[in-house]
């Protein structure tokens, strides 16, 4: 079962994504191939990462020989102010930034194969722990994950958008699954390539995921000339590793401009980009955000709010929030004067829903028009009870308000809605009639009508100002990543890998244990012609202990012979083989 208890602060609705772990789904096979990465890492990384990366792996809990718990690490996260979670695979990116902005680290449970030991399109446990945990250690870095997720949570998405993500997480699965033809994955990465050259017109998310990929996900820092790795990508991929500080990849220094250079997940990247450190990396946001609805508001906002064709919220300068999916709205001199959503409807204040105010009360839509009163040098959220009623603004009076852009208002005041500290959020009227020039917005027999009290638009972003106000159901991606199924043949190998495990844990070996060790590396030359890993494991389990020096060289020979008949293996067999001498 899974343990909430260190995800008390998280919303009930990012709740949905969390899965159970499942550890006991890990093979014998699946700890080899973390231990092998994590071999690789510790041996080569320090060389070429950020200082933080092997400090840090201390301090998240992540070791070497097995695949990470999710709860043990989180006993260990909670001390620098995180947490962890287990998710199927790619999440929608608006989910993830949400996450990321509550520091809590989504990891995908799955691991990937032996086949992909190198790289894997897939999000997978060795990407999100091995790679983006041990630098969240680091003060400054975590300081801008945390911001970047509170900002991408606020970039509006366009139908393209969750098009592309479909069709990434697609490809990730499938091309992961040993299982999938050639013809089926080359037919899923055109769909990419062809939804990709159609988003000539980039949304705020298509621009907030390309600054993640740069820098969370493939980042470099230091200096142009001689950078170092910090990105995840990087960090759990030997082989890009390596390749990404050859000159065969053009280094360029990192800035806002990167918010607008795409990605390709099936290749390696042509070019990456170098911070000189990680407060730059917050300033470079900052700059871009400022460009964002939910910072500019105003008709640029609410424009994005209408494309958006989901629930949204713009946020009034007097605080008051208005969620609900936004149909059009009237401009004047570049102000927004009118705005008009249809369906159900919140208004809410300090991101809590005002009683009476919710979406049975405002089930059909939402109007309202916006800007100064003209006779008032305020908006009424400011005046005092004297302000209104110098200006006959009373309950039961008839009132005739002229906004300062031409809209009109003509009303009866039934009720007067004020904040804690008595400033005026909604004034409520019968027999109500709104016009702009001859163009009628509301008329009497509607009901009644509720005027929220705002001069502007300051904010405006996709989602509820009150998490609790809309039933929100989980987002359901088309396809389920493949889980791995072991046939008889295969399961006969992971004992072997337990075996081997086993024995190297032990102090000594016992004539049996020779004896079995004699009899796998038979069964592995005979009956598993492709199998490189476990030959590997059984040359270290021999060295340590310091067996038989004929069986040591057959092994040796046996590998050699691997590496030349299958040249996929090469790089593999030779690094393995590097760390043991």
């Amino acid at each position: 079962m899974i343990d909430y208890k260190h995800l008390n602060h998280l919303p009930k609705h990012l709740l949905d994504y969390v899965i159970d772990q499942n550890y006991d789904q890990y093979s014998y096979i699946d700890h080899a191939v973390w231990r092998y990465v994590m071999r690789q890492n510790i041996d080569f990384l320090p060389k070429i990462t950020h200082t933080s990366y092997i400090s840090g792996l201390q301090k998240t809990g992540i070791t070497i020989d097995s695949t990470p718990n999710m709860y043990g690490m989180n006993r260990i996260l909670k001390d620098i102010g995180w947490a962890a979670v287990a998710v199927d695979g790619f999440i929608p990116p608006s989910v993830f930034m949400e996450f990321q902005a509550h520091k809590v680290l989504v990891i995908a449970e799955d691991i990937r194969s032996v086949e992909h030991i190198g790289y894997t399109p897939a999000p997978d446990i060795i990407h999100e722990s091995a790679g983006h945990a041990p630098i969240i250690a680091d003060e400054e870095y975590s300081d801008y994950l945390r911001l970047f997720g509170e900002i991408g949570s606020k970039a509006f998405s366009s139908l393209l958008d969750y098009e592309i993500y479909e069709a990434v997480r697609f490809l990730s699965i499938i091309k992961e699954d040993s299982k999938t033809s050639i013809d089926k994955i080359k037919e899923a990465e055109n769909k990419i390539n062809i939804l990709t050259k159609k988003n000539t017109i980039f949304s705020e998310m298509t621009k907030i995921r390309n600054l993640h990929w740069w820098t969370v996900e493939y980042g470099l820092i230091g200096d142009l000339n001689n950078p170092k790795i910090y990105g995840a990508g990087l960090l759990s991929s030997i082989e890009e590793s390596k390749y990404c500080l050859s000159n065969k990849v053009k280094k360029l220094p990192y800035s806002i401009l990167a918010a607008n250079k795409s990605f390709d997940i099936t290749e390696p990247q042509p070019q990456l980009f170098v911070t000189p450190d990680f407060k730059y990396l917050n300033d470079v946001l900052i700059e871009f955000s400022k460009d964002m609805a939910f910072k500019k508001g105003g008709v640029c906002g609410l424009g994005k709010a209408c494309d958006y064709k989901g629930v949204s919220t713009c946020v009034l300068d007097s605080g008051l929030q208005i969620s609900g999916n936004f149909l059009n709205f009237i401009s004047k001199n570049n102000d927004v004067i009118f705005i008009k959503t249809e369906g159900e409807t919140a208004i809410s204040y300090k991101n809590k829903e005002i009683v009476g105010q919710g979406v049975n009360y405002h089930s059909h839509g939402y109007s309202c028009p916006i800007g100064l009163i003209n006779g008032f040098d305020k908006t009424l959220s400011l005046c005092s009870d004297l302000d209104l009623e110098e200006r006959g603004i009373l309950i039961d009076n008839f009132c005739d308000l002229n906004f300062n852009k031409g809209i009109s208002l003509k009303g009866k005041v039934v009720n007067i809605i004020k904040d804690d500290l008595g400033n005026i959020l909604i004034i409520q009227f019968s027999d109500c009639l709104v016009k702009y020039n001859d163009q009628v917005l509301f008329e009497p027999s509607w009901g009644i009508f509720d005027l929220s009290i705002g001069s502007k638009i300051v904010s405006v972003y996709p989602g509820f100002a009150d998490q609790n106000s809309f039933k929100r159901e989980k987002y359901a991606p088309k396809h389920k990543t493949h889980k791995k199924l072991y046939d008889s043949k295969n399961k006969k190998l992971d004992k072997m890998y337990r075996d081997i495990r086993f024995m190297r844990d032990l102090k000594t070996l016992s004539i049996k244990e020779i004896d079995d060790i004699n009899d796998i590396f038979h069964v592995l030359q005979n009956d598993y012609k492709n199998e490189w890993l476990l030959v590997l494991e059984l040359l270290e389990l021999c060295i340590n202990f310091n067996l038989n020096k004929i069986l040591i060289l057959d092994i040796k020979k046996y590998l050699i012979k691997l590496k030349v008949n299958i040249k996929s293996h090469k790089k593999f067999i030779d690094d393995g083989l590097r760390l043991l001498k």
